[in-house]
């Protein structure tokens, strides 16, 4: 019962201000046109822009592989008959010596490795029994992975040779990278 006490009295104010903003001597239809007036919403303000909040013409790319992650940077092609292929944003070289098995991601910009992981480094070698055994080889794709991960490369070109990539070694560093989150293939190229 308060309720519609409360409406009833809210409507009661909202007619008496409407009969005094209303001009003496008006018909029914210009007070039904000013009631609809304020039965709308207001407006809302047109915002005023000053200098410091307009929109800057010119846009800088901060951050320099995002072009690189979208595949919409130039990769270079290089010669057809070269192999390996330049066509890469990271390219992922693994080796084997006599000693040692080392893992070497290149960027396309620099011929000086980005990323390295190597069983000659003293944390990896004292864990391992070998430094050339596929254990090594599967320790090292770990570490490098992770590697890629920290530093945010998630897709990496990696072409070995056809009969060195049967060898058991190699599928166990393969095996590694993948499962440590790196996709050992990069996407086309998006001509745009």
């Amino acid at each position: 019962m308060s309720i519609l006490r409360e409406v009833s009295r809210s409507v009661r104010l909202l007619v008496g201000q409407i009969q005094a903003s209303v001009p003496v001597g008006t018909t029914w239809n210009l007070c039904h046109k000013i009631v609809r007036c304020y039965s709308h919403t207001a407006p809302e303000p047109e915002l005023e822009l000053n200098e410091s909040m307009s929109v800057c013409k010119t846009f800088v790319n901060r951050n320099p592989r995002n072009l690189e992650q979208m595949a919409l940077a130039v990769k270079d092609r290089g010669w057809g008959t070269v192999w390996p292929t330049r066509e890469y944003y990271h390219r992922l070289v693994f080796r084997r010596s006599q000693h040692h098995v080392m893992a070497e991601v290149f960027s396309r910009d620099s011929p000086e490795p980005v990323l390295t992981c190597s069983t000659k480094e003293w944390a990896l070698k004292r864990e391992l029994g070998s430094t050339r055994s596929v254990a090594a080889c599967q320790a090292v794709g770990e570490v490098l992975a992770q590697r890629c991960q920290e530093a945010g490369i998630t897709r990496i070109m990696y072409r070995e040779v056809p009969w060195k990539f049967r060898s058991e070694a190699i599928q166990a560093f393969w095996k590694a990278m993948k499962d440590g989150g790196v996709t050992l293939s990069e996407p086309r190229r998006k001509f745009v």
